[in-house]
């Protein structure tokens, strides 16, 4: 069964950092990639990141762009999300989804979520 767990999500106050892990199973990233997205109560599901297989074609929204980091350790089979400069705005649950695009950003499944909650 195809699964992805994330992990990483606290309460930081605003300017402080956080690091998010997805660890994926029943696949590797070495055969898909992978896509952040949050969803914040009463908001539609926002795609903030996104890599293709092999580190390959890196995408960030405007929303996050020069404070979210992506990166991959494929001996582990985790990809991580490096989040700095937190705003209140960005508070909201974390999810990552099974990228099936060899290109680009497409998606089959998605974890459970972790909360971020960013203070102040």
């Amino acid at each position: 069964e195809v699964q992805l767990v994330e992990s990483g999500g606290g309460l930081v106050q605003a300017g402080g950092s956080l690091r998010l892990s997805c660890l994926p199973f029943g696949f590797t990233i070495d055969e898909y990639g992978i896509g952040w997205f949050r969803q914040a109560p009463g908001k539609e599901r926002e795609e903030i990141s996104c890599i293709s297989r092999s580190d390959s074609n890196i995408y960030y929204a405007n929303s996050v762009k020069g404070r979210f980091t992506m990166s991959s350790d494929n001996a582990k089979n985790t990809v991580y999300l490096q989040m700095n400069s937190l705003k209140p705005e960005d508070t909201a649950v974390y999810y990552c989804a099974r990228n099936i695009a060899t290109e680009g950003c497409d998606y089959d499944y998605w974890g459970l979520g972790t909360q971020v909650t960013v203070s102040s």
